[in-house]
């Protein structure tokens, strides 16, 4: 048996950020998997390397080259393969991005990015492509950016999304959220990250006191695709934020060889929902370059949802969507 991925002695999630695996043939040697195993790509790494926290690889599966978790991050061949339809901007947002670091999507909500970084590359993320080296707002951009929150009376929500939000320092996310709550008509902050799945120790005592300060509600959407990935450090920080008021919810994206199964559904609902999780979008996957070995038909995805529902409860089971660009919300498939 393979001992546990060692972390370096890490005490804080900076540590933990600051000591990511970025080499695939480092990665495959901690699981203990033969790169003769897997269609390993060392040439995409050019266009999206790879970046993963130990403590996620700790949850993949030794020795299985198929492990749901590992098969989310490790760059392979198929990457390269081509596939109709599938595009760098699937969703064209670049039609929707007026300032820098801000889209504009959706009646009554705005979307800030306020860094570019992630903790971990998921090897399906449509924003592999996006744009952010012109992105990247200094604080005139960004007080440019408030100002046209301000402007308009009709944005009552502030989607933080990135990049991951949760990137930023505390004192960084101090700056936004005092100018953010001082523009009167918003009412709800929204962060959509994978932190709390992928370096837990991010969610501190200092976090979740800093939101708590505000009187804005604050609404956290995990980012988890399997049960797998949620341990006890995830549950207890999903705790720690259930336990100052932070509404939290789920999105997973459907994802060929990883989740396509009822079954797998089943497992994911029930253990988030242990952790005071809503489960709350399920996600065709959305056709960027370099994905399409993830795609799952909407035919499948259909009977896949049928079966979902026969096996939980209706408020267990999250609503299959898909984006539509130039749509005024997301299209559900009934």
């Amino acid at each position: 048996m393979l001992k546990p991925i060692p972390l370096h002695n890490q005490s804080s999630w900076q540590d933990s950020l600051s000591d990511l695996i970025t080499d695939p043939l480092e990665l495959l040697q901690l699981l203990g998997i033969q790169p003769e195993q897997i269609d390993l790509s060392m040439e995409v790494l050019r266009e999206f390397p790879l970046r993963v926290p130990r403590s996620f690889v700790n949850r993949m599966q030794p020795c299985d080259p198929h492990d749901p978790l590992l098969l989310q991050v490790l760059p392979r061949q198929k990457e390269l393969a081509s596939y109709s339809g599938f595009i760098a901007d699937p969703l064209a947002e670049q039609q929707f991005n007026p300032k820098p670091g801000l889209l504009h999507k959706y009646s009554g909500r705005v979307l800030l990015m306020p860094t570019s970084s992630c903790a971990i590359h998921c090897r399906y993320c449509f924003r592999r492509h996006f744009p952010y080296a012109e992105n990247r707002p200094n604080k005139k951009q960004w007080l440019e950016s408030l100002e046209y929150i301000l402007a308009d009376s009709s944005i009552n929500e502030i989607i933080l999304s990135g990049g991951d939000p949760l990137v930023i320092s505390d004192k960084h996310l101090e700056w936004l959220l005092e100018h953010l709550t001082a523009i009167p008509h918003l009412q709800r902050v929204r962060i959509h990250t994978r932190f709390p799945v992928v370096i837990p120790q991010r969610i501190n005592q200092n976090f979740c006191s800093l939101l708590s300060r505000y009187q804005l509600r604050f609404i956290i959407v995990l980012h988890t695709n399997h049960a797998q990935e949620i341990d006890g450090d995830v549950q207890a920080a999903c705790k720690m934020l259930k336990d100052v008021g932070i509404d939290l919810f789920n999105q997973s994206v459907l994802l060929k060889g990883i989740n396509d199964d009822a079954q797998v559904l089943v497992n994911l609902s029930e253990r988030l929902f242990a952790c005071g999780v809503t489960p709350y979008y399920l996600h065709l996957l959305d056709k960027v370059k370099g994905s399409g070995h993830f795609d799952v038909d909407i035919t499948t995805a259909k009977v896949i949802m049928k079966k979902l529902r026969a096996l939980l409860p209706g408020y267990l089971v999250p609503t299959l969507v898909y984006e539509q660009v130039g749509e005024p919300n997301k299209t559900p498939i009934l």
